[in-house]
């Protein structure tokens, strides 16, 4: 059973792991010259934390069902406070980026278990409304993420810079674990369940054997390897679906069912795309319009707000909509992303974006927010948890993937300068988020038993 603070305890675990795949964007470009790092590192900064955090969520959350949630939360938790400070030390680049991997893999450890809490500890009325929190949670994680990592910059703790984007974790991570404890009740999965860390490790190997030429491939001119790579990934993820595993990682038979299919590429195509915008956004604030991290991140705030009105308004419009509101979302998105890119090619003031960055964010909150429900309502029940890890891991590897793709687009286009490769970016994301009005509609009608 819940206590008092088993809500706040396991939202403040979910809360980081998702702030931290964002908060880094406003530190980039500081943290790019004090670490003397190039674009390849950057994009590994970035991505490397969602490949390792995406890779890893199924097989963190079947950690959970077999060694205990609370374990495996406090474990993960644990984990993820030393890898922050880690990457708040780092020396060099390589550092780094290595301490992201560490620090996304200890989040996949830390953030299935915060469903399978709620699913245990609470019931009924009580359930829906932490489902609820928990989603809205996430959301302003990633829309205020931004905003979070500006007044760290700016504060300049101690004289730490960027580098408090990632220690303000370990007060975070320690109040949070002595909490972890005292609140939150163990539990583990009723039947017998086996790990597959077989099928985790060929996963993860063709995840990164994808990502690496994406991040890799421009700045060497394409060389053979990155080809061979791509076919590797190809090679890996047939190798998987070949295996025989009692209690394999990823269901195939999940893939019978085509909301299950529609729904992780619609889930895919919005992480593409929102990991992408947010980090040359966040690029093309600073060094196109000369902005310091804190007003780079004041300049997402309209994004948060008009996220969380329309993230409120979605749950009832969706029960009446449907699958529609995803697909407004989208071309909402798409307008005002189209409407962003006239606005930036005629160098307009940063308050005349205020209206569109909002518009923006209510596009997303139209996505995200319903977009679990939706998708699971048209699923055959004893597949819901199946589906329901594979859209969280589709959204996370969609940011890796978003970002290794607009690194490309990005890159490619910086000689022209930066307002020039941020525009070309924004041609990128108007395409991949049409994709989701298109996608959404692949979904086939809600169950009646729903």
């Amino acid at each position: 059973m819940a206590r008092a603070g088993t809500l706040p305890t396991v939202l403040t675990g979910v809360f980081v792991a998702i702030l931290d795949f964002f908060i880094v964007n406003v530190a980039i470009p500081t943290m790019q010259r004090d670490l003397r790092a190039g674009p390849a590192a950057v994009e590994w900064v970035v991505a490397g934390y969602a490949l390792a955090y995406g890779s890893g969520l199924v097989l963190g959350g079947r950690l959970g069902d077999v060694f205990g949630r609370r374990r495996m939360f406090a474990l993960g938790l644990a984990l993820f406070t030393l890898a922050s400070v880690a990457c708040g030390l780092a020396p060099d680049a390589g550092s780094l980026v290595v301490a992201r991997v560490v620090q996304g893999a200890a989040a996949a450890v830390l953030a299935p278990q915060v469903l399978a809490v709620i699913r245990t500890a609470y019931s009924g009325t009580a359930q829906a409304r932490a489902v609820n929190a928990y989603a809205l949670t996430m959301g302003l994680a990633a829309v205020f993420g931004q905003l979070a990592g500006g007044l760290l910059i700016q504060a300049d703790l101690f004289g730490l810079g960027w580098r408090a984007c990632f220690l303000i974790n370990l007060p975070i991570g320690v109040v949070a674990l002595a909490a972890t404890w005292r609140v939150i009740p163990e539990s583990r999965a009723a039947g017998a369940v086996r790990l597959d860390p077989g099928g985790a490790a060929l996963v993860t190997l063709a995840l990164a054997a994808t990502l690496l030429p994406l991040i890799e491939g421009r700045e060497q001119g394409w060389p053979v390897w990155t080809w061979v790579s791509f076919a590797l990934a190809v090679a890996l993820l047939l190798a998987y679906a070949r295996r025989r595993h009692d209690s394999p990682l990823i269901d195939l038979a999940l893939f019978r069912e085509r909301a299950v299919t529609a729904g992780l590429l619609t889930n895919l195509a919005f992480s593409m795309g929102m990991a992408a915008y947010f980090l040359i956004f966040a690029m093309y604030s600073q060094e196109g319009r000369g902005l310091d991290a804190l007003q780079a991140g004041l300049v997402f705030t309209p994004i948060g707000a008009g996220y969380l009105a329309a993230s409120l308004a979605a749950p009832r419009l969706a029960a009446r909509f449907g699958r529609q509101i995803i697909a407004f979302g989208g071309l909402t998105r798409a307008v005002s992303l189209a409407v962003l890119l006239v606005a930036v090619a005629g160098n307009a003031p940063i308050g005349w974006l205020v209206p569109v960055l909002a518009v923006d964010g209510a596009g997303m909150g139209l996505v995200l927010s319903p977009i679990m429900g939706t998708v699971l309502s048209r699923v055959a029940p004893h597949h819901a948890g199946g589906a329901a890890g594979a859209l969280t891991t589709a959204q996370q590897v969609g940011g890796a993937l978003g970002v290794g793709i607009i690194g490309i687009v990005f890159y490619s286009a910086l000689s022209g300068g930066v307002t020039v490769a941020f525009q070309h970016g924004l041609v990128y994301l108007i395409v991949i988020t049409l994709a989701i009005a298109a996608l959404v509609q692949w979904l086939p009608r809600a169950r009646a038993a729903a």
